[in-house]
């Protein structure tokens, strides 16, 4: 039995992996900055081996409750994320994205610990190139344009893993997210979005021409890749990108949902036009699409739920879970 932290834990992907680990038997504890009381669906409370530590990760000395000598591995997934705020607060973004991550680094060091980061396929930018291998070059589009922020934190984010391996031997590992969706995530991202629409009976968002590509990962499937990652003496030191290979359009995958959700009120969709939204504040990503063949060949994993399979999941699990469909998202 693993004693292991999670930052973030509480968040869309760090539940999933609290559970997983707690099922295999591992001592977790939670660092983040509020319980989630709302989903009835997260049972954590009632698992022996289970606590919670509350606090920010820009604060090191909350974070020093959790990040102890007895810790194993802690897995680093608290972050702002999201376009909303990458518009409304960059400096958030930055703020805990490096100084969140500087700070993990630092106890982990301190007290030999080995590190998982949680990455995304956002550090590569607009690479005009795809699909992306783990060293292919980051392309980012001017400081003033708000959207990069958060490409720039993670990016920094790992420049200082990578620079503590290098220094200090830490042991670390980087995974990269690619367009991870599934139940209990917050409604304001490509999938989640629609589903939550379509079930309240409005029109999902389609934004500009819609035929913009991503390769859209299920929940477990990330989760998966994560814990084979963290268990591997060979991924010290590297990067790995999680994600799909299947490049899918936004149209085709709200149509998907509109299809398998089957509601009599929905048949189409509402345009959003980003660039009378945001303004020069944002620019998009045609096309987002991993090379995961290190994964593959080097973790063994495997992509096991393809986007339809996981849009299925994602409606009946919406559907099994009213709370959700009440809530209103985060951020818009």
């Amino acid at each position: 039995m693993a004693n292991v932290v999670v930052t973030g834990g509480y968040g869309f992907i760090g539940s999933h992996l609290v559970s997983a680990l707690l099922a295999r038997g591992d001592s977790v504890t939670i660092f983040d900055f509020a319980k989630n009381t709302r989903d009835t669906s997260i049972d954590f409370d009632r698992h022996p081996n289970f606590r919670f530590v509350q606090g920010d990760v820009t604060d090191i000395s909350a974070l020093e409750g959790a990040l102890t000598a007895d810790v194993d591995t802690v897995f680093h997934l608290a972050a702002v994320v999201g376009v909303g705020n990458y518009m409304s607060d960059p400096l958030r973004v930055l703020d805990v994205n490096v100084i969140g991550t500087r700070n993990v680094l630092e106890l982990s060091h301190r007290n030999g610990i080995r590190v998982l980061f949680a990455s995304t396929s956002e550090v590569f930018g607009k690479n005009p190139k795809p699909p992306w291998a783990e060293d292919d070059d980051r392309v980012l589009g001017s400081t003033k344009t708000a959207r990069w922020s958060y490409s720039t934190s993670k990016g920094m984010a790992e420049h200082l893993v990578f620079a503590m391996h290098s220094a200090h031997g830490l042991p670390v590992t980087v995974v990269r997210y690619f367009n991870v969706y599934g139940p209990r995530q917050n409604p304001i991202f490509v999938i989640s979005q629609s589903i939550h629409r379509i079930l309240n009976g409005r029109e999902p968002l389609l934004y500009d021409s819609g035929e913009q590509t991503r390769c859209f990962t299920y929940v477990d499937d990330a989760v998966a890749g994560t814990l084979l990652a963290a268990d591997s003496d060979d991924a010290i030191g590297e990067a790995f990108n999680v994600g799909s290979m299947t490049e899918t359009t936004m149209r085709d995958a709200i149509e998907l949902a509109i299809k398998i959700a089957s509601v009599d009120s929905v048949s189409g969709t509402e345009s959003v036009d980003t660039a009378a939204r945001y303004g020069v504040r944002y620019e998009d990503i045609p096309r987002r699409i991993p090379d995961s063949t290190k994964a593959q060949r080097e973790l063994g994993w495997r992509l096991n739920v393809d986007v339809e399979e996981g849009i299925r999941r994602t409606i009946e699990w919406a559907r099994d879970n009213p709370w959700y469909l009440e809530e209103l998202p985060e951020k818009v």
